[in-house]
């Protein structure tokens, strides 16, 4: 069986977020819930995600019955890097690249220059991805997300 280095649900759903906000007018800010509905994020943690997101400078809210979120930034300005240490905090691929020699055997280790360019390269993968590259494209009707993309791939026709 394969083991996989994976990505925490708290990053995943705080990318589905910001790729959505990114998605929608500059000028717009959208309800929590709608975020949710069309990202297919459980509202309860979307909620603190979003705290977060604010809170580290990458997401504005606005408070009241027409309130909501929108980018701090243009999209061109934020990196998927950016939201995942905004969500999680600094990645470190694995203990010896944390800066505080977790295992103690950094110094003698063959390993840690092999894992700090497997992180590096990881990292200027993520530091290059901008949300402005990952923003959905509007369907015909104007929506944007991932239910709405879903619900319009299984409504196409059977190709001939």
């Amino acid at each position: 069986m394969q083991h996989v280095l994976r990505i925490s649900r708290k990053i995943d759903y705080g990318l589905r977020a910001m790729i959505y906000l990114a998605s929608i007018p500059q000028d717009s800010v959208v309800p929590f819930r709608e975020i949710a509905r069309q990202m297919d994020v459980p509202e309860d943690f979307l909620a603190k995600i979003l705290k977060t997101l604010v809170d580290m400078g990458l997401v504005k809210s606005t408070r009241g019955p027409h309130g909501g979120y929108a980018l701090a930034k243009t999209p061109v300005e934020i990196s998927f890097l950016d939201v995942i240490e905004a969500v999680e905090g600094p990645v470190a691929l694995n203990v010896c690249l944390d800066g505080e020699d977790a295992c103690g055997h950094s110094t003698s280790c063959t390993m840690v220059s092999v894992w700090r360019q497997g992180q590096e390269r990881m990292l200027d993968v993520y530091r290059q991805a901008k949300l402005s590259e990952l923003a959905f494209k509007p369907a015909d009707d104007g929506q944007i997300g991932l239910v709405q993309l879903q619900l319009q791939a299984t409504a196409r026709p059977p190709s001939i």
